[in-house]
């Protein structure tokens, strides 16, 4: 079975709600395995699942000090994520600019009222 391309692991990470949340506390600094688990009601067995995919795609790293595992979040392939988005965006943003466009047409014109 070939592994996915980097891309594609990375969207399949972030696919997942918990995986995100996680994420977003990252952004704030690293934490442990516990911090990580403390907003979720899940085991920390399937907290440290979701790190495993997190980790795979490349979106943290994880470091042991003294009896602690650290997690880190690695913002480089959320740029390449954001950057392969980027082209889309612009795509809709054109396309809202023709439908606005045509909306403005479609309005019927405004005659002024003669005062006589």
């Amino acid at each position: 079975m070939q592994s996915p391309d980097p891309l594609s692991s990375v969207f399949g990470a972030l696919a997942d709600p918990t995986r995100r949340a996680i994420l977003a506390r990252l952004a704030d600094g690293d934490a442990s395995v516990h911090e990580l688990n403390a907003p979720f009601h899940m085991s920390q067995p399937a907290i440290s699942k979701h790190l495993k995919v997190l980790q795979r795609a490349g979106l943290i790293t994880r470091e042991r000090r003294a009896t602690v595992h650290l997690s880190h979040l690695e913002a480089e392939p959320l740029r390449e994520a954001t950057e392969w988005l980027a082209r889309y965006r612009a795509y809709w943003e054109a396309s809202h600019e023709r439908l606005d466009e045509l909306l403005a047409a479609l309005q019927p014109r405004s005659v002024e009222e003669d005062p006589a």
